[in-house]
């Protein structure tokens, strides 16, 4: 019998924040969605909804270790993408990264697949320049603690591009700014859960450094919008490409924000800057709007609206 199902798609990673709502998305467009994941950082809660959707597959597995699923498309998210999580085991976030590329790439190349990575502003470093372009190599320390996420992204981008320069593979690199919205896990450390639950909780909002440091904020369904438009473009647009939100804000505006949007009693504390953490991140987008015709449309107020009303149910 004919499948009444467009693609089959692979997600890896796809039980995670971006992973889940990019699944459902891809389900949406009636696709088939093999949803990988090992629940590292993953959650069963995020994908639970769709498990008795006869387009959706669960399969716990690492990315690290090969497999093999035939697929038309491959999305690669797979890996700890928050501070706190990725340098609790560097080593693992490393392997995830360069193995967990390496195993998607051999994958696509043997089913003649299109594929897409989750790359990251963090193949930036601590940038010179402000905003971000494509064509910046980047200000990077390779030692430092938080060089198992930088530099195994860095060198996944290498495989991608040397993927498809050996054997002509349908590659799409991404470069993801900071992105938020429900799902995000609660004890990530990222900037936004921490001071959203701060400020329900009316405690203290914790700011590292003088607080003036920004980043730019996209809203997750947003995000998903770029992927998927990313991966509908033809195969001599690859990448890579900043995908973000260019709006920028201080850490101190964005801890503001969020008291005002909760109501919150909660006051600023300041503590220290941690090591290599980045003072400014904005992304370039021009080539995101001329190559994608892509750019953010939820505004920063709108978007916390619903993750704070997210995590309001959650704790």
């Amino acid at each position: 019998m004919k499948n009444t199902y467009n693609k089959k798609i692979l997600v890896t990673g796809g039980a995670g924040f971006l992973g889940s709502f990019l699944c459902e998305r891809l389900i949406d467009e009636n696709n088939y969605v093999i949803c990988m994941d090992n629940f590292y950082t993953g959650q069963i809660n995020n994908v639970k909804h769709l498990t008795n959707h006869p387009y959706f597959q669960l399969v716990t597995h690492d990315v690290i270790i090969p497999f093999y699923h035939e697929v038309d498309e491959i999305y690669n998210l797979a890996c700890p993408a928050s501070p706190v999580h990725y340098q609790y085991d560097p080593i693992k976030t490393n392997k995830t990264s360069v193995l967990g590329a390496i195993n998607c790439l051999n994958l696509a190349k043997k089913l003649k697949a299109k594929i897409f990575q989750a790359s990251t502003s963090e193949v930036y470093g601590d940038p010179n320049i402000n905003p971000q372009n494509e064509g910046y190599w980047g200000n990077v320390n390779t030692v430092g603690i938080r060089s198992c996420y930088d530099e195994g992204k860095r060198c996944a981008e290498t495989f991608f591009i040397d993927y498809k320069r050996e054997y002509n593979l349908d590659i799409k690199i991404g470069r993801i700014f900071n992105t938020y919205g429900p799902r995000m896990h609660p004890n990530d450390g990222r900037v936004v859960s921490n001071f959203i639950i701060q400020a329900l909780k009316n405690k203290d909002i914790t700011i590292y450094g003088d607080g003036n440091q920004t980043r730019s904020f996209c809203y997750c369904d947003d995000l998903i919008n770029s992927f998927i438009k990313f991966m509908d473009t033809r195969k001599e647009i690859f990448g890579p490409i900043n995908l973000g939100n260019p709006g920028e804000f201080t850490m101190i505006e964005l801890a503001e924000i969020i008291i005002k949007l909760t109501n919150s009693n909660s006051n600023l504390t300041f503590k220290p800057l941690p090591k290599d953490d980045p003072k400014k991140r904005c992304p370039d987008i021009s080539l995101a709007k001329k190559e994608l015709d892509w750019e953010p449309q939820i505004s920063l107020k709108d978007g916390l609206y619903k993750t704070i009303n997210y995590f309001e149910k959650i704790i």
